[in-house]
């Protein structure tokens, strides 16, 4: 035991020594920002969780149904998802981290080295999922006046699951390595969670849930609340957890207890086994793992020629931005994600009942379509969050190498600005013109919006590269994970902030345009400057956007380096 206290106290003790808040009054105030944040994301979801319990308590009968089922998805769900959480971070921290040679290298045992990284790992794949499930959890206490025991009882489940969760992601993940390269393992899982969601997103959207309020199809809702009622399967941890929370809201203590036992037992069961499979097999998959790393899917050679108008250094530098954006398979296969996401997007347009709204088409359609650039443009904020602003980032310690090259780093940031600037604008003129498209708008609405979107989308291309190179992290082991640092969350408020100000600069103006249109009516002095005014203040903002990021991320990223 005192081996693995030892190889756990690292990290214990840079939490200490950076201390609660950070060191620096930049830390300080990063961290302040979000934890702020996130306590208004918890007391949202609080909100939202109460205000529906509150719903479900006032139909008789059926709201208790209903409140009960929706607590089992949610379980099902959390379990789910500290499942796939945990076998994500397990491989991370047990096969690829880069410290694994010095740690095995120690006089202590394999399997003890296992455990301590299992419970680094552990905390690290649950500690999100259960402090934001809580305020859910924490609903259904307050609105069915649940016992003092059922917030000891929810405690003990959400660890409990959160222990056996990681243990089975674990056993998972050691049985794997020895049969598939670790490297390949990432890829694979990566591809098998994208989809699941986007089966598990179609199906839901497919069947159109929102057909529930429509009276014509009530018999078809009854039956699928009769469905709800049937019981789920005993075996499963999920269920157990779900038992000895309802018991234990219920006031039964003996049940709660029983159900909880059930599922502490089943947690030491699946941790002793674990262990031994670790002492088994454990070090051999480690030696496994330190093997070149092996690509899903081989690739013929692609040809550059229409780079061929660059100057030499920055076509080379071009070209190695595109080969390492299909090398990295965890960065282009969630592309599908993308698609799968543009399509139900898509969707939900075409499904808009225009011929039961009570307002007059045209008047809907055009304020859709104002309203859906503004959309579309977070969605693309969404994208950019994820390829854009850890552009920079995923360059990781072989930075230098780009240093020491014949290139500036303004050519630096530029290239990787266009290169993301085009297919994120064309993913966003697609998006415009196929739901402009299915919105049937006019002429003008059209014209409008793509004069938008090219004008937008380059200041929401260039705050990703200028902030992801001033919140430049390049010992990172995920860059990906940057978007959630204080850098990130100052490129989405940005982003939010910009396309908010360009769509409320031009709606007044907008507005009267197209009423004045609608009613036959001419155009005022009035109007027209004032649409003049505020069609060149959104295009004068938009050029600021699309340069300053641009410039104080390079002066920023070279502060660091020359410093």
């Amino acid at each position: 035991m005192d081996e693995i206290i030892t190889l756990i106290r690292p990290r214990l003790l840079s939490f200490r020594n950076r201390g609660p808040w950070g060191r620096t009054i930049r830390q300080r105030s990063g961290h302040v920002v979000l934890f702020f944040l996130g306590m208004g994301l918890w007391l949202g979801i609080f909100w939202a969780s109460h205000r529906v319990l509150s719903y479900f308590a006032s139909i008789q009968e059926l709201g208790d149904i209903l409140a009960f089922k929706l607590m089992s998805v949610v379980v099902v769900t959390l379990f789910s998802l500290l499942v796939f959480s945990g076998i994500l971070v397990t491989l991370s921290k047990l096969y690829l981290s880069k410290d694994l040679l010095l740690v095995h290298a120690m006089p202590v045992p394999a399997y003890k080295i296992f455990v301590a990284r299992w419970i680094e790992s552990a905390v690290d794949s649950s500690w999100m999922v259960i402090v934001f499930t809580l305020p859910m959890f924490g609903a259904y206490g307050l609105i069915f006046q649940g016992p003092w025991y059922y917030y000891g009882t929810l405690g003990a489940v959400l660890v409990l699951l959160g222990v056996t969760a990681c243990a089975i992601s674990a056993v998972v993940i050691m049985v794997a390595v020895i049969v598939v390269p670790a490297s390949r393992i990432r890829t694979i899982f990566v591809f098998v969670g994208l989809s699941l969601f986007i089966a598990l997103y179609v199906g839901i959207r497919v069947i159109r849930p929102e057909r529930l309020i429509d009276p014509e199809v009530f018999s078809a809702t009854l039956f699928y609340l009769k469905s709800m009622q049937s019981p789920s399967s005993p075996l499963l941890p999920s269920t157990w957890a779900y038992d000895a929370l309802v018991a234990s809201l219920n006031g039964r203590f003996g049940s709660a207890c029983f159900h909880l036992g059930l599922l502490g037992s089943f947690a030491g069961m699946i941790g002793v086994a674990m262990t031994l499979v670790a002492d088994a097999i454990y070090f051999k998959g480690v030696s496994r793992a330190r093997r070149a790393p092996a690509r899903l899917f081989t690739r013929r050679r692609l040809e550059f020629f229409w780079l061929s108008f660059l100057p030499g250094p920055v076509r080379a530098l071009a070209v190695k931005e595109i080969k390492t954006f299909f090398r990295d398979q965890t960065q282009w296969s969630q592309l599908f994600l993308i698609m799968a996401l543009i399509g139900i997007y898509l969707y939900n347009f075409k499904v808009i009942p225009f011929d039961r709204t009570p307002v007059k088409t045209i008047y809907l359609q055009n304020v859709l379509a104002f309203f859906n650039m503004g959309l579309a443009l977070f969605v693309l904020t969404a994208v950019a969050g994820r390829f854009v602003f850890p552009g920079v980032s995923i360059e990781g310690e072989a930075f230098w190498i780009v240093r020491s090259s014949p290139v500036r780093l303004r050519q630096f940031l530029w290239v990787k600005y266009f290169l993301y600037l085009v297919p994120l604008l064309v993913l966003t003129l697609v998006l415009i013109v196929s739901t402009n498209i299915l919105l049937q708008v006019g002429p003008f609405m059209m014209g409008l919006s793509l004069v938008n979107v090219c004008f937008m989308v380059p200041g929401v291309v260039s705050l990703g590269i200028g902030m992801g190179a001033a919140f430049a992290d390049f010992k990172s082991e995920n860059p990906a994970q940057t978007l959630s640092s204080y850098g990130g969350l100052i490129f989405m408020v940005l982003s939010a902030l910009f396309i908010g100000c360009v769509i409320l600069i031009e709606a007044g103006p907008v507005y009267s345009f197209f009423m004045a249109r609608l009613k036959g009516l001419p155009l005022d002095f009035t109007t027209r400057l004032w649409c003049v005014v505020s069609f060149v203040l959104a295009g004068g903002l938009c050029t600021v956007t699309a340069i300053l990021p641009m410039v104080h991320g390079e002066k920023r990223l070279a502060m660091r380096l020359f410093a």
